[in-house]
């Protein structure tokens, strides 16, 4: 199952990069640059666990990027429609690489599972 939920975030991914490529005026190198923004939303946990994850998980989640992808097609905006392609296309790498939505308990507990140094291998 773990492939499985894997190889579909990729998709999304792909799909996020080709809508990147069909529907974005910008130039190539702003998807790259731009893609690990997103994860300043981490700078939240300075405020502790709880609003941490809450800050996290909003930037995080997919019917949000796709609210602002959506609300930037409504109003002929490039600059909404590049946001939320760029924070599907990160939610979805993350994904990939096992980082879920966070559990207000710590940053390590996600819905994907555990993440870190220290969890061990299933």
């Amino acid at each position: 199952m773990k492939t499985l939920i894997t190889l579909e975030e990729v998709a999304f991914f792909l799909i996020a990069l080709v809508s990147f490529h069909l529907q974005s005026a910008y130039v190539w190198w702003l998807f790259p640059a731009c893609l690990l923004l997103p994860d300043l939303s981490m700078l939240g946990y300075l405020a502790g666990p709880k609003v941490g994850a809450y800050v996290y998980n909003f930037v995080h989640h997919r019917a949000v990027a796709f609210v602002i992808y959506c609300l930037g097609w409504m109003a002929h905006s490039e600059w909404w429609l590049f946001v939320g392609i760029i924070l599907f296309a990160h939610s979805s790498m993350d994904r990939v690489f096992g980082y879920g939505l966070k559990y207000v308990t710590g940053f390590t507990d996600t819905h994907l599972g555990k993440v870190g140094k220290n969890v061990s291998a299933e």
